[in-house]
This record gives structure tokens, C-alpha cells and sequence, in this order.
């Protein structure tokens, strides 16, 4: 079942020397999630934000967080970050050994009282995980190479969402599908159109009028 279209502006695109301006402005418009980056440095090859930062961020606005860990160790990350307010937790497939160990891990986070997502790197297939998506809330397919934000969409990633798409319909689940990576009003129309009712923008909210660009996406639904 697709659902109400959000979007989530990821604070890897922040202004940093204009933080507090830009999140005011951020908190003015319907984007309803925030999606925060956790990188360590090992999973991929930069570093991010910690807990307390988020903690920071969940004052700030009023908005879902929904935090991205892309590192080695999830099942250590993902109760920290819960515990700092995280609503979301997305890990990434190829930080765990089996698929019952991402089914576990999800059936974790929900216990601690958040939604469970997953995430692939652009080069690793889905059809292993498709059975079990009823375990999740939200499948996040990257568009880039996870670590670094600007990059430019990968279309090819759309077959993924299609195949989603079709899965979770067919199944009448409640799961989103949510994208990151090089989304514009462009690339947006494209991804929504394959399938997906959520989207990570960075650059494309940040580097602009935030509320203008929120709106922009948003009309394409």
C-alpha cells in the first residue's frame, strides 16, 4: 500500500555556520522527518554524528527522527541512538551475517519502541530479503555510495524500488520505501513514480529556500 508522500531532509546537508537559522526555517515547512546520518568511519569511510547530537537536533524541531547508523556494529548503535530519540533506525544489510540476523535486529528496535528499517549499498541485491519484509517499517534504498553527500543519482537503483514496490502491494504491507542519494525535483519525479513514498534530500533543501524546496518535492505526489 503506497502511502502520503514525506520528506526528510538529511542534516548531513546542514549549513553548519547557519544551523540554528536553517533548522528554524526546516521546522516551518511539512517536511515531517529529519534523517540523520551515523557513519563510523569503518562501514563506510567517514565520520558523523554521535547520540548527543541527535539528542540536540530532537529539541530543535519537531520532527520524526529518523536516524540512518552506517556502520559495522548495528546491534551496538541502534540501542544508543534509540535511547538519544531516535523513531527510526535503519541499518544496513551488509553490517549483519544472515538474514536472521536482520530479522532479529529489527524484531530489537521494535521491542525498544522504535519502527526497524533496512538499508542496501547500491551493488547488493533484495531478492534474499523480500520474504521478509513484514519485519520491517521501512526499506531504504540508496541511490549513491553511502559515506558522502552531493552525489549523483544512480537510476538504475529504480529497478529495486519497482521490485518493492510490487512486493509489498502484492503482500498489502505497511512498509515505506524510502530513497537517499542525489534526489532533486527531477530525480524525485522519477522515484516516486518507480514506487518509493519517502525521500531523503540533502543538498537539494539546504543549498536553496528550505521551504520552497520542501513544497517542491511535496506537489509532485
Amino acid at each position: 500500500m503506497k502511502q502520503k508522500l514525506v520528506i526528510a531532509p538529511s542534516v548531513l546537508s546542514l549549513d553548519y555556520a547557519r544551523v540554528s537559522e536553517q533548522l528554524a526555517d526546516l521546522n516551518k515547512t511539512r517536511a515531517e522527518w529529519m534523517h540523520f546520518d551515523v557513519m563510523d568511519g569503518h562501514f563506510v569511510p567517514n565520520l558523523t554524528f554521535g547520540p548527543d547530537i541527535l539528542k540536540g537536533f530532537k529539541k530543535a524541531v519537531d520532527m520524526v527522527m529518523d536516524v540512518h547508523i552506517m556502520v559495522s556494529d548495528p546491534k551496538f548503535y541502534a540501542p544508543i541512538f534509540i535511547k538519544a530519540g531516535a523513531d527510526i533506525v535503519t541499518f544496513h544489510y551488509e553490517a549483519v551475517a544472515s538474514i536472521k540476523e536482520c530479522v532479529a535486529l529489527c524484531r530489537t528496535i521494535r521491542s525498544l519502541g522504535a519502527k526497524a528499517g533496512v538499508s542496501v549499498r547500491p551493488k547488493t541485491p533484495i531478492d534474499e530479503i523480500l520474504p521478509y519484509l513484514h519485519e520491517m517499517d521501512v526499506f531504504l534504498i540508496m541511490s549513491v555510495e553511502p559515506g558522502f553527500g552531493g552525489q549523483s543519482f544512480m537510476e538504475d537503483q529504480l529497478d529495486k524500488v519497482r521490485k518493492l514496490r510490487s512486493y509489498i502491494d502484492a503482500h498489502e504491507l505497511n512498509v515505506r520505501i524510502e530513497i537517499d542519494g542525489g534526489i532533486n525535483a527531477k530525480t524525485a519525479k522519477q522515484a516516486i513514480e518507480a514506487g518509493c513514498d519517502t525521500l531523503v534530500a540533502g543538498s537539494y533543501v539546504f543549498k536553496q529556500d528550505v521551504h520552497e524546496a520542501v513544497e517542491s518535492l511535496l506537489c509532485l505526489a
